[in-house]
């Protein structure tokens, strides 16, 4: 069972993949600052100094200044700014993605279309025979 396992991990594909994650992760980092530090605060300063990560809704019905004043004060809430920022987060990804996957397959090598047949069946006894025959060479039957 062991040298199944240590077959199955030394498989390219596994490999690939824990490298994809490694990788998808650090790239997830990088994009979530993005959208919090360089997105998100001019589309805020454009729609009136609004700062996306303390939108939120309390279900208590009291007021607090912030987000991270209602979660000290124990409060449940909605924080839909968080999940606007985690939704951009997203599209970002997806599109880097998308332009990742789109470049790769232009850089793969089209696949050659199937050659064409050099040979048909006989209509009459089913053999293969050139396609240019008139007459097939099994059954001598004559071929239109």
């Amino acid at each position: 069972m062991l040298k199944e396992f240590r077959a199955f991990i030394a498989r390219g594909n596994v490999v690939d993949l824990a490298i994809g994650v490694i990788i998808g992760g650090a790239f997830g980092k990088i994009v979530t600052s993005l959208v919090n530090d360089i997105i998100m605060p001019p589309i805020g300063l454009i729609l009136g100094n609004v700062n996306f990560s303390d939108l939120f809704i309390s279900l208590t019905g009291r007021s607090f200044a912030s987000l991270a004043e209602a979660q000290a004060a124990g409060a449940p809430t909605l924080n839909y700014g968080v999940f606007l920022n985690t939704v951009i987060d997203f599209l970002i990804v997806a599109f880097v993605v998308f332009l990742l996957v789109k470049q790769i397959n232009r850089m793969k090598k089209p696949e050659p279309a199937p050659a064409a047949p050099a040979t048909k069946d006989c209509p009459y006894c089913l053999s293969a025979i050139p396609l240019k025959a008139t007459r097939c060479p099994h059954c001598t039957s004559e071929l239109k």
